[in-house]
């Protein structure tokens, strides 16, 4: 989005392009937490993402526009011998679901001294009494050793729920406190909660943690489970590039998470630099011609490279696909397989040819969104978790956790989806793929040098 198109916009809605956070009152009740370092209230951070943005809001505000430092305050706002919390999972798969749901439940128990957990089961759908679906009880016991298994324990799903079904069903089980784990579509629905119960006049928290595989939410940082998806994806690009060269002519085909941005295709094609060919949804590419992928890749074969590796985005090259695209549960447009479109298209295009390939698919999708969180990405979900407790029983509703470095920030959902974060293609991380690879190279009309294509 270009500078003069964010000012229009934050000129024509400034309320809804606002950092401040909506808050349920007051906080008077002093905090039962110990031996931690308690944030000042009002203390902020700013955000280096999205720079038009900041830019523009910096222009209208005459100041850099900064947000909330989450953390512990010496007063908050729910009682927690009063407070019963719910928390829901929804969407698709993320490593790291169930230690976000350890570090919420662990949070409440020991540092606030909250009881009444509920999990509420199969996402959203689990508050619509029509599912029949009972909430399971959470307690340290219950969640001890949870961290190492993949998935969530409460389930989740997808499919839009009303509203109003959604608040009176926190009505009913007096819940106080709702923590909600998702991506844009599951947080909107968050958002549309906390306008309810804003309505109603219920002091409602509603908390976003945010899960998106994709890393495509604004202002929020890196993902959880991004870390230990791009690992899990640059491993199977090594097997990929195995059985590429285990063949004459071999091409190893791997399809990524990714619908609307690229951004785990490029960063495992920088982990495992074996790539050969990176394709994004960011990235509008050819197919047919002198310029396409598949001239491409003959021009490759034909210096000599015996082999190439392809990574791309289930979201890239959806214009090349014929046919209307359908759309899940969740309303999301499901976007049409690239992935066997390009197996099948370039083993016909080289069998014309007369040129025998091998080709090896692969589709580590679901193999990926179902693994344990490691390294990093386990302790990111646990701070979150915790910060998001910490500013729910400040008070604070219709947000999310973020963050920015080391800190941990509180986000409007509004802002967090307010569009989807894209890779720039003029930006390093983009430029650095391209360098890896020497894809553009490949795509350039004339003779390529074989010693310069990797």
């Amino acid at each position: 989005m270009s500078l003069s198109t964010t000012l229009d916009k934050i000129a024509a809605n400034p309320e809804k392009y606002s950092c401040c956070v909506e808050t349920l009152g007051a906080c008077k009740i002093d905090s039962p937490v110990r031996g931690e370092e308690f944030v000042q209230d009002g203390e902020r951070i700013l955000s280096n993402e999205n720079e038009s943005f900041m830019k523009s809001r910096e222009k209208q505000l005459g100041h850099l526009p900064a947000f909330e430092r989450a953390g512990p305050l010496t007063k908050i706002f729910h009682d927690p011998a009063w407070t019963r919390v719910g928390i829901v999972t929804a969407g698709g798969l993320c490593p790291g679901l169930n230690n976000v749901i350890k570090g919420l439940v662990e949070t409440l128990f020991f540092s606030y001294g909250v009881k009444t957990v509920f999990g509420i089961r199969y996402g959203y759908a689990g508050l619509v009494p029509k599912y029949g679906y009972e909430p399971l009880m959470l307690d340290p016991d219950v969640v001890d050793t949870i961290h190492a298994r993949g998935g969530t324990i409460l389930g989740s799903s997808r499919g839009q729920q009303s509203t109003d079904e959604l608040v009176d069903a926190l009505e009913r089980m007096n819940i106080n406190v709702l923590f909600c784990v998702g991506g844009d579509g599951s947080l909107r629905c968050a958002g549309d909660i906390a306008d309810e119960c804003r309505r109603r006049n219920l002091k409602v928290s509603v908390v976003g943690i945010p899960k998106t595989i994709d890393n495509d939410l604004q202002f929020v940082g890196r993902s959880f489970g991004f870390e230990t998806a791009v690992a899990a994806a640059a491993e199977i690009i090594g097997l990929a590039h195995v059985e590429a060269k285990g063949t004459p002519n071999g091409i190893g085909l791997v399809k990524l998470m990714g619908r609307d941005s690229g951004f785990i295709a490029a960063y495992a094609a920088m982990a495992n630099p074996v790539v050969n060919f990176c394709l994004v949804p960011e990235m509008d590419f050819e197919l047919e011609g002198p310029n396409g992928l598949l001239a491409a890749l003959g021009k490759r074969f034909s210096i000599g490279k015996g082999h190439a590796v392809i990574v791309v985005a289930e979201g890239a090259g959806q214009d090349l696909i014929a046919g209307e695209s359908a759309t899940d549960a969740s309303g999301n447009v499901l976007k049409k397989d690239i992935g066997v479109f390009l197996k099948d298209r370039i083993s016909s295009h080289f069998r014309e040819k007369g040129v025998v390939v091998s080709v090896k698919y692969f589709d580590p999708s679901y193999t990926i969104r179902s693994v344990p969180a490691s390294g990093t990405d386990a302790i990111k979900c646990y701070l979150l978790a915790r910060n998001a407790v910490h500013a729910a029983m400040a008070g604070r509703t219709n947000c999310v956790i973020g963050n920015v470095g080391e800190s941990y920030t509180v986000v409007p959902i509004r802002l967090a989806t307010i569009e989807r974060q894209t890779l720039s293609l003029t930006g390093d991380l983009w430029r650095s793929v391209i360098g890896s690879t020497g894809q553009e190279l490949y795509f350039r009309g004339g003779h390529v040098a074989g010693a310069l294509v990797p």
